[in-house]
């Protein structure tokens, strides 16, 4: 400790890097200064006993060193890699350290394929992204190969004799055997691009009037098929949430944090859209003040394979905010700016995304506000605010080992008294809705109409709902005739959106990001998980169960016994009467038993 204030007259009075030590030589703290020399320092000033942060890493820190560089934006660079490699104690670390998928379209090559890739290149193709969930990127690329020709594969096109099975199924049009002119799969490419960027109207008026001509000249296959491509691109297009078209690229960081952990939540807005939410916990943020935070996060956050978008919106200018932008422009290749909202709408998206941090942070912790449940029932236009709320869900894999299961939700938490599951004994096969409502039936039987919550959510879709429905109608015609409180609403996948007992009613999509929608998709996920967990208990309990199990007359004692001096069933099966018969609690009766069940188990 002695020794680092008199190492100070070493250190230049540049810009660059310094890192402090354990007497064992590992990082402690990695910092940046625009003068190395003077940062240092502060760190021996009396002032310092103020900030019990620094104090406690000076105490700690055994030695420092440093490493200067030609510019603070070299420092930041060296910063941001420093700690993402060593992670040291007294920073703060982001926790998320994946690489988010990009969709790529190789315009470069003669002819362009659309592919996954997890960096981003200045090299003349079109990118789009970054997928914050990859299973959205996956649904995107499915819904391109159906709809649009373009090719995927990375075979050497010259090589090909000809087509693959792509091009059988209808997801490739075939262009390394000829079997499409250039500029019509030149065509292709720029459909797929407009769908991409969002240039939705450009797009369905370009192929309208294509389904227009190929109608006019009476080849109504043709234009068939290009209506059914403007009804897939127009629905895909009607579940993302639009949030202003004026809106270029951009992030809008929201934060929530109680002075010692925190929580920031991420809205990725690309071509006027909501294409992603994304949480990041953070902790050990004791006196780090919020300039401070936001800044570690975006140089943390953007120093991956992470493309910068134009705009990064925040609660307040972080600290080297100039220094921050002119690092991001070397990233993305053009200015980024990290702005402070003045106009309502972006200070309304942020007004959100700081909602979320704050529900996504208390829901972390086991708690939820009212306000969440009051959003909830408006969207669901409920009669009143539910103070309970059930979900149900199946499991099954080819109709083996099939289960149901019941979670329950009450005033800020899940009521594990009021869990239910059971094993489906009165269907066979694969058969979701008969599954669905053996296990609406049997559970609300068994809580009673007392314990039955105010909403009921299904897991599935509209066909699941209609099974809950007609259980519901023939529970309170027989068994309990005061049903008519009770809400029900189906929550399918793929994309994310509830589904209401009224069919002319609009599904609600649940990818917006809103804290009713994410208090859904826990409650789903909750129950979800309760199924799963029961159904591999079950499953696993079958693969290890025993085939002596089976065999009347047998106790668990004698088995043991038996696996023990055997060990293991083909052992026993090859063994003699005699040698079965002289094992402790065995006699050639009890021998013979063993063996004839081990043949018809065979």
């Amino acid at each position: 400790m002695n020794k680092m204030p008199e190492k100070l007259k070493t250190v230049a009075a540049a810009p660059g890097v310094y890192m402090f030590k354990t007497e064992k030589e590992s990082i402690l703290y990695v910092g940046k200064a625009r003068i190395l020399r003077n940062r240092l320092r502060s760190y021996f000033n009396a002032s310092i006993k103020t900030d019990l942060r620094k104090s406690a890493l000076v105490r700690e820190a055994h030695d420092f060193t440093f490493i200067v560089t030609e510019s603070e934006v070299e420092a930041l660079a060296l910063e941001a890699n420093l700690i993402k490699q060593h992670r040291p104690k007294y920073n703060i670390i982001l926790k998320d350290d994946k690489n988010y998928p990009y969709l790529k379209v190789t315009v470069t090559e003669m002819w362009p394929k659309i592919d996954v890739v997890r960096r981003v290149h200045n090299d003349g193709n079109v990118y789009t992204g970054p997928y914050v969930s990859s299973k959205s990127m996956r649904e995107t690329l499915d819904f391109i190969r159906k709809n649009f020709p373009l090719r995927t594969c990375n075979y050497r096109l010259e090589s090909i004799t000809r087509p693959c099975i792509d091009y059988q199924m209808g997801f490739c049009s075939a262009p390394c055997v000829g079997l499409i002119n250039k500029d019509d799969y030149m065509e292709h490419v720029k459909e797929v691009i407009e769908f991409l960027n969002g240039k939705r109207q450009s797009l369905l008026d370009k192929l309208t009037e294509k389904m227009d001509r190929y109608s006019d000249s009476l080849q109504y296959e043709a234009a068939a098929k290009y209506r059914d491509k403007i009804k897939a691109i127009a629905t895909a297009w009607e579940m993302q949430k639009v949030v202003d078209v004026n809106f270029a690229d951009m992030d809008v960081l929201g934060l929530y944090h109680t002075g010692s952990e925190g929580l920031i939540n991420v809205f990725f807005v690309r071509n006027g859209c909501l294409t992603g939410v994304k949480d990041f916990y953070i902790k050990d943020i004791g006196g780090v003040s919020v300039k401070e935070l936001i800044s570690t996060f975006i140089e943390q956050f953007y120093n991956k394979d992470i493309y910068p978008p134009a705009e990064i919106v925040v609660n307040e200018k972080p600290q080297h905010r100039e220094i921050l932008m002119k690092w991001l422009k070397k990233k993305r290749g053009t200015v980024v700016k990290i702005t402070v909202p003045k106009d309502d709408k972006k200070g309304n998206l942020l007004k959100m995304a700081n909602e979320n941090a704050a529900t996504s942070f208390k829901l972390r912790q086991g708690k939820s506000d009212a306000f969440i449940v009051d959003e909830l029932s408006y969207r669901l236009k409920l009669s009143k605010t539910p103070a309970s709320i059930g979900a149900f869900d199946i499991s099954t894999i080819s109709g083996s080992e099939s289960v149901g299961a019941f979670i329950y939700w009450q005033n800020g938490g899940f009521r594990k008294e009021f869990y239910r599951h059971l094993k489906i004994s009165t269907v066979t096969g694969i058969d979701d809705y008969s599954m669905m409502r053996e296990t609406f039936e049997r559970t609300a039987k068994n809580l009673g109409q007392e314990n039955l919550p105010e909403l009921v959510i299904i897991d599935g879709g509209r066909g699941q709902l209609e099974v809950a429905i007609n259980a519901l109608k023939d529970l309170s015609a027989n068994d309990m005739p005061d049903l008519t409180g009770i809400s029900l609403v189906s929550i399918a996948k793929k994309p994310d959106r509830v589904f209401f007992p009224d069919k002319n009613r609009k599904p609600l999509n649940l990818e917006d990001g809103l804290p009713s929608s994410l208090f859904l998709k826990r409650i789903r996920d909750e129950v979800h998980r309760f199924a799963i967990t029961y159904h591999k208990k079950l499953r696993a309990k079958r693969v290890m169960a025993s085939p002596l199990e089976k065999i009347t007359g047998i106790s668990k004692k004698r088995r043991m016994a038996l696996l023990k001096h055997f060990d293991g069933i083909t052992a026993i099966r090859n063994a003699t009467v005699e040698e079965i018969s002289q094992i402790d609690g065995f006699n050639k009766k009890l021998a013979e038993i063993v063996l004839k069940g081990l043949q018809k188990l065979t």
